[in-house]
């Protein structure tokens, strides 16, 4: 009765030769173009990040991610104390340091 409506389906024969074997090359393809765009360069800046932060030393001139600027005065495990004016110093985290600038940067600013 519905027959009107829906048309049949029918099946031509198997599927195409080698099909299988596209779909394992097109998947190799992705995980590479995936590991070379994304997971290494990712890899590569958070490596570079960690050698900055176990760098870092007393006189160090110093940017936050928040675009702060300072010196750095003493160096903790985890945090900096980093002065940011004559006289007044703030406690930072070291993860949070962006980039160390050149020596006579705060002079030139």
């Amino acid at each position: 009765m519905l027959d009107f409506f829906i048309s049949q389906a029918h099946a031509e024969g198997g599927a195409p030769a080698g099909g299988g074997m596209a779909q394992i090359i097109m998947l190799v393809g992705f995980v590479l173009i995936f590991y070379f765009l994304l997971w290494r360069p990712q890899s590569k800046r958070a490596k570079q990040h960690k050698q900055l932060i176990n760098g870092l030393s007393k006189g160090d001139e110093i940017v936050i991610g928040g675009g702060l600027v300072g010196r750095v005065t003493r160096v903790n495990d985890e945090f900096i104390a980093m002065e940011i004016a004559e006289g007044t110093e703030v406690n930072v985290q070291k993860n949070a340091v962006a980039a160390v600038l050149p020596k006579g940067t705060l002079k030139s600013i």
